[in-house]
């Protein structure tokens, strides 16, 4: 029971902060699952499944609050699931310690460009819009995604900045979009093919489950309500956590 409520408690901390900032919801959760007992395949094949009701919690809110385009939504699932299938295919064979750390410095350098960058993020300018911008967007997620389904920790962070840099997308409209796309279908796809080739732990997911979907719909809803400066913050926050926990392992 002490475990259940441990569980719980974390992965409501861990899933709010994600979805407030864009993802790193793994940052904590994964560990955490490892820490008590589980070994790394199935503690990241049970994190896959939880980490998709983030995204169920976040969509509730975000739906009611957010003008999310029907055809950038689709673009997002086509080009980054098959990514995501790759990864989660390869990750159980290939351990990489060499490649968590380069995501680690990475990862925080995102924080870092973010706080160098003031004004980033804090307006909605549609960009590259035409057919060599969704090309070359879709090159970039598919490699994300990649990294989605191998790795464990930070990526919607990397498609939150992507579709701000690259798109000119807002912190939170990025946000939305990165928490209801990666977070049900690439997540989604994730963790039906890790579940397909690996093990899942399934005593301890109603307790991961309620907390992520409470999680995702309170940090979305302080998303929404607080706006880009609140989200940029905390973007900039878990990335350099993550950075550096991925560096430090």
């Amino acid at each position: 029971m002490l475990d259940h409520i441990l569980i719980f408690v974390i992965s409501l901390v861990a899933n709010a902060f994600s979805a407030l900032s864009g993802g790193g919801a793994g940052l904590i959760q994964l560990p955490v699952l490892i820490f008590l007992g589980l070994p790394f395949g199935i503690a990241l094949a049970t994190h896959k499944v939880a980490s998709v009701a983030l995204g169920i919690g976040a969509t509730l809110r975000h739906l009611r609050g957010s003008h999310l385009e029907r055809q950038f939504a689709l673009f997002m699932v086509i080009t980054g699931v098959p990514g995501v299938v790759l990864g989660a295919s390869v990750i159980l064979q290939v351990p990489d310690r060499t490649a968590q750390i380069a995501l680690g410095i990475l990862t925080a350098g995102l924080g870092v460009y973010s706080l160098m960058s003031p004004t980033l993020g804090q307006q909605y300018k549609p960009v590259r819009r035409d057919r060599r911008g969704y090309v070359s967007g879709g090159v970039v997620l598919f490699g994300i995604g990649v990294l989605n389904g191998s790795l464990t920790s930070g990526t919607g962070l990397f498609v939150t900045l992507w579709l701000i840099r690259w798109f000119g997308m807002d912190y939170k409209r990025a946000v939305a979009y990165t928490l209801v796309l990666v977070g049900l279908f690439w997540n989604g796809s994730g963790a039906l093919t890790l579940g397909l080739l690996g093990d899942i732990y399934w005593l301890w997911l109603p307790a991961l489950l309620l907390g992520s979907v409470l999680g995702g719909y309170l940090g979305a809803h302080l998303a929404i309500v607080k706006g880009n400066r609140l989200i940029k913050r905390a973007f900039e926050a878990v990335t350099l956590l993550i950075g550096l926990k991925l560096i430090l392992g």
